[in-house]
C-alpha cells in the first residue's frame, strides 16, 4: 500500500482544475493585454476568474491580485503595509513566532531597515489571543500579520477577533491563509481582514499561482516592475491557464467544505487516537482548533528524519514539518515556539490528509508509525538511557 499523507506540502491537482486549464493552453491562448479579439477572450476569462475567486472569499474582486503563490503574496502584503506605515511615520509590526518563513524572513529584512518587529509568544496549544495583539499594538504599529492556520501543527487562530482588534485600533491586518483557504469557511469582509494571501496548490489547484487580496485604500508596493498587468501592481503576462485552474479548484473546494471537513476530521481524529497509544508521544497543537487534515506528533527518543525514511519504505509519504525547510537540520521553529525542547522537536511527524484518504489507509498508517517508532527506539542509545533511568523522560 502507498499513501500520500503530505497534503499540507502540496495536493494533487483535481480533474476539475485540469479541465478548466486545458482550453487556455490550446484555444484561448491570447495575451489578455492584447486589444485584438483573441487577447480579449483571454482578458474576459481573467476577469471571470477574479470574480470567481472573490466570490469564494467574500470580498471585492477589485482587491484581487494574482501572484505566483503564497510566498510572493506574503512578501508583497508585508512590504506594502510597511512602506505605507513608513510614509506615516509608523515602523512597528506585530506577528507571531511561528509564522511561515515567507513572513518571518520578510520581517527580518524590514528589521534590518529600521522597523521594530514584535513576535508574540505562542501558547503551548499553538494559539495566540486577541488580547495579546491588543496589548502589543502601540501608536507606531502599522501592521499585524498572523497566519490563519499553522502549516505545521494545524492550529486555527481567532482571526475574526484579532481582525476586530486591529480594525478598532486602525491597524492593517494581514493573514497568511495559505493552509486555510479551500478548507475552512472564510469571509474577508466579516472577519475584518485587510490583506490575505493564498496559494492554489494547497486546495488541488496548480502550483505557481496564488492571490494577494488587499482592501481598497491599501496601495501595493510592486515587487516586479515592467508592465501594467494586474492594475500596474504586478508586471508580467498573467498565467491564464493556472489562474483558471485555481479559480475552478477554489470554487469546487469551497462548495463542499462542510462535507469534506466532516469526512477528513473523522479520519484525523481516528489517526490521532491511534498514534496517542504510542508511549511518550504528544500531539502538537490544539486538539479542537485545528485543520481537519492535520496530525502532528512528537515521539521521544527518535529522529524525525529516520522516521520519515522508514515510513517511506513502508509506502507512507509524510513530512516532519514545512516542505520549505525540509533541507534544514534545525528543529522546527514552530515546535520550538510552542515550547517543545530541541531534542523532542527533532522527533516530529506531520501527516496531512485529503478527501481521498480512506479508513484503511489510516489504520495502515497507525500500524506503520507504531512499528517504525518501536524499531527506532530499539536501536537508540538515547531511548536506552531513558528506559534505564539514566535520563528523564520529557514526554510523560
Amino acid at each position: 500500500m502507498t499513501i500520500y499523507a503530505d497534503n499540507a506540502a502540496t495536493t494533487k491537482m483535481s480533474r476539475t482544475a485540469i479541465e478548466a486549464m486545458l482550453p487556455y493552453m490550446d484555444k484561448i491562448y491570447g495575451n489578455p493585454s492584447s486589444l485584438h479579439s483573441v487577447g480579449q477572450k483571454a482578458n474576459e476569462a481573467l476577469t471571470a476568474a477574479r470574480e470567481q475567486v472573490a466570490a469564494c472569499l467574500g470580498c471585492d474582486a477589485r482587491g484581487i491580485t494574482f501572484t505566483s503563490g503564497g510566498s510572493e503574496a506574503d512578501n508583497q502584503a508585508i512590504l506594502s503595509a510597511a512602506r505605507l506605515g513608513q510614509r506615516k511615520g509608523k515602523k512597528h509590526i506585530i506577528s507571531t513566532a511561528f509564522e511561515h518563513h515567507a513572513v518571518l524572513h520578510t520581517l527580518n529584512r524590514l528589521e534590518k531597515q529600521g522597523f521594530e518587529i514584535t513576535l508574540l509568544d505562542v501558547h503551548e496549544n499553538g494559539l495566540i489571543t486577541p488580547e495579546q495583539v491588543a496589548d502589543a499594538i502601540c501608536p507606531d504599529t502599522c501592521l499585524v500579520t498572523v497566519m490563519y492556520a499553522n502549516n505545521e501543527i494545524g492550529t486555527i487562530q481567532p482571526i475574526r477577533e484579532i481582525g476586530a482588534v486591529c480594525r478598532e485600533k486602525g491597524v492593517i491586518f494581514h493573514t497568511d491563509a495559505v493552509q486555510a483557504v479551500g478548507h475552512l469557511h472564510i469571509n474577508i469582509r466579516e472577519e475584518n481582514i485587510d490583506m490575505l494571501s493564498l496559494s492554489a496548490h494547497k486546495f488541488h489547484g496548480p502550483k505557481g499561482v496564488g492571490v494577494l487580496y488587499a482592501r481598497k485604500g491599501i496601495p501595493l508596493t510592486n515587487l516586479i516592475e515592467g508592465g501594467a498587468q494586474e492594475r500596474g501592481k504586478r508586471a508580467g503576462t498573467e498565467n491564464i491557464p493556472a489562474i483558471m485552474g485555481m479559480a475552478a479548484a477554489l470554487q469546487e473546494a469551497c462548495g463542499k467544505i462542510d462535507s469534506t471537513s466532516a469526512q477528513i476530521s473523522a479520519l484525523r481524529d481516528k489517526l490521532i487516537a491511534g498514534l496517542s497509544e504510542i508511549p511518550h508521544s504528544v500531539l502538537n497543537g490544539d486538539a479542537v482548533r485545528r485543520l481537519p487534515s492535520n496530525v502532528n506528533f512528537c515521539f521521544e527518543g527518535i529522529e524525525g528524519e529516520s522516521l520519515l525514511l522508514l515510513l517511506d519504505d513502508k509506502g507512507v509519504y509524510a513530512s516532519s514539518g514545512s516542505a520549505c525547510t525540509s533541507g534544514s537540520l534545525d528543529p522546527s521553529h514552530v515546535l520550538l515556539a510552542i515550547g517543545r525542547p530541541h531534542e523532542i522537536a527533532h522527533g516530529s511527524l506531520r501527516l496531512s490528509l485529503s478527501e481521498e484518504t480512506t479508513r484503511e489507509e489510516v489504520d495502515y498508517m497507525i500500524d506503520a508509525v507504531k512499528d517504525v517508532v518501536s524499531y527506532l527506539r530499539s536501536i537508540s542509545p538515547v531511548w536506552r538511557d531513558l528506559v534505564n533511568g539514566k535520563s528523564n523522560f520529557v514526554i510523560q
